[in-house]
């Protein structure tokens, strides 16, 4: 129940007057008692609705107070004060004033109350029309009710095409159906063993239902995707695979490394609206109690290392942070994970996960050698796979000491490629390629080929006979002569000619 100060006015006042006649209603009054009993009301002093000072009330007042509760089935609402006409509207502020203060709001998003008001005087000079301009009061009112707030501080300048969204908040309604993501840049140095002092990163994973957080680490690299992935692999494999993932736009959790690793994972991976953070809200909530009660632990400690920082990290989200109950679930994230319900699924063994989180590329074979060429490392594939001209590997462009070779129809892994070693291969030493299959040693071929006796079977079937005329033509003798066509003659001028 609202006390009297938050209490509306005119609820005030029908509480009030209703408390007057009340008595009268609950024991009416014999014949003839009436006015006594009112002249007896309005004799006592009472309390004023909203001041608290002491009033007195006439008998026509309460006498009207009574016969309005007596006929109305909503005592209460009935002896409220009426609502005027005009509320919620700004008489004093005219149209072309409120116009004029749109158009401010509008060009002028950032501007104070104080500001437009001062700008707004210096138009009303320029414009006599305007008349006389309503109080500071009644402007802020009208702006405030109008929805011409002052604009938040952007840490960005908006992009071409932004839209303005409506803000919700939100939670899944099983664990594990939806994790956030994020990096955090905090302000303190870290120790090297070579004595300089540099900023380190934390990437931390919540989940949404129970706030639980599954994994955070320190890091002195700075939002890369090797850094965002091997995060993501140690949560994944202390609390399961979840069904989604949700992130910002950055360059690491956008990198094709990431994207694939999530889909081979079957885990959907929503980002965030660009300059929208509070859309991962939770992160932002969960990095304020990192700097308000893990960092200022760590404040007397004058050498603090990485190895350090971890360390406390651990022990802290696993003995304060998991174990604390939240103000608004009013449970600890941990109870609330185990209570469910859950659609954890079980994470696959180390070898998987870093093979899951690899690009794929096609490249072609060279005959020659047996080698691919992938990020300008060029890699052997062993002599079984001698044959194929398009070879598909996942590889991790972070780690190029090996890639992976798979099945372009299947996406199995087949075997893993390595750097080409040309001071091993300096040995000599070379295995004798295996045959395809049963393969024999060539034969000459023997008549006539299949093809052509089949052409031969079909031409003769037509009932034609060859389309040729063949050369009769005798065999030539040195002594006997040959006549123009060819033939043999015995003209001794044949023959000289």
């Amino acid at each position: 129940m609202p006390n009297d100060v938050e209490m509306p006015a005119r609820l005030r006042w029908a509480r009030f007057r209703f408390g007057i006649v009340a008595p009268l209603l609950t024991v009416p009054p014999e014949h003839g008692e009436l006015a006594s009993q009112l002249s007896g009301l309005a004799a006592r002093p009472w309390p004023h609705p909203t001041t608290g000072e002491s009033m007195r009330l006439s008998v026509k007042t309460i006498e009207r107070w009574l016969y309005i509760a007596r006929n109305s089935p909503q005592a209460l609402e009935a002896l409220a004060r009426r609502v005027p006409k005009h509320a919620g509207t700004h008489p004093a502020v005219s149209e072309a004033v409120g116009e004029i203060l749109k158009q401010l709001r509008l060009e002028h998003p950032r501007w104070t109350y104080q500001l437009v008001y001062d700008n707004l005087g210096a138009v009303a000079r320029e414009r006599s029309e305007l008349g006389k301009l309503p109080s500071y009061q009644t402007v802020c009112r009208y702006m405030k009710q109008h929805g011409l707030l002052r604009a938040p501080r952007l840490r960005h300048e908006p992009q071409a095409g932004f839209v303005p969204r409506e803000q919700r908040s939100y939670e899944v309604s099983h664990v594990h159906a939806l994790w956030h993501c994020d990096f955090h840049k905090n302000s303190r140095k870290v120790l090297e063993p070579s004595g300089q002092r540099l900023l380190v990163t934390l990437f931390a994973m919540l989940d949404d239902r129970s706030r639980l957080c599954c994994h955070a680490q320190w890091y002195l690299d700075h939002e890369r995707a090797e850094v965002f992935v091997h995060g993501v692999q140690q949560a994944l494999q202390k609390r399961g695979l979840p069904r989604a993932i949700m992130s910002d736009n950055g360059k690491a959790m956008l990198a094709a490394e990431t994207q694939e690793g999530f889909e081979r994972l079957s885990i959907t991976h929503s980002t965030t609206l660009p300059r929208t953070p509070e859309q991962n809200g939770k992160q932002e909530v969960f990095w304020a109690q990192v700097e308000g009660r893990l960092m200022p632990m760590l404040e007397g400690e004058p050498e603090l290392t990485l190895e350090l920082l971890n360390r406390a990290t651990q022990a802290w989200v696993e003995q304060e942070y998991n174990q604390s109950i939240h103000s608004e679930t009013k449970q600890t994230p941990f109870d609330r994970a185990i209570q469910g319900p859950s659609v954890a699924r079980l994470c696959p063994s180390s070898d998987e996960l870093r093979r899951a989180f690899r690009t794929e590329r096609v490249r072609q074979q060279r005959r020659s050698d047996g080698t691919i060429t992938v990020e300008g490392v060029r890699y052997e594939l062993p002599s079984v796979y001698r044959t194929l001209q398009r070879v598909h590997v996942r590889v991790a462009r972070w780690d190029l000491s090996s890639i992976d070779l798979v099945d372009p129809r299947r996406g199995t892994h087949l075997c893993t490629l390595y750097p080409i070693d040309k001071e091993s291969n300096a040995d000599g030493r070379r295995r004798a390629l295996p045959k395809p299959g049963d393969v024999t040693e060539p034969q000459k071929p023997v008549g006539i080929a299949p093809l052509l006796r089949q052409y031969m079977a079909e031409y003769a079937a037509t009932g034609l006979p060859p389309a040729y005329i063949p050369l009769e033509r005798q065999p030539y003798n040195p002594d006997v002569g040959q006549d123009d066509k060819g033939n043999a003659s015995n003209d001794p001028k044949e023959c000289d000619r």
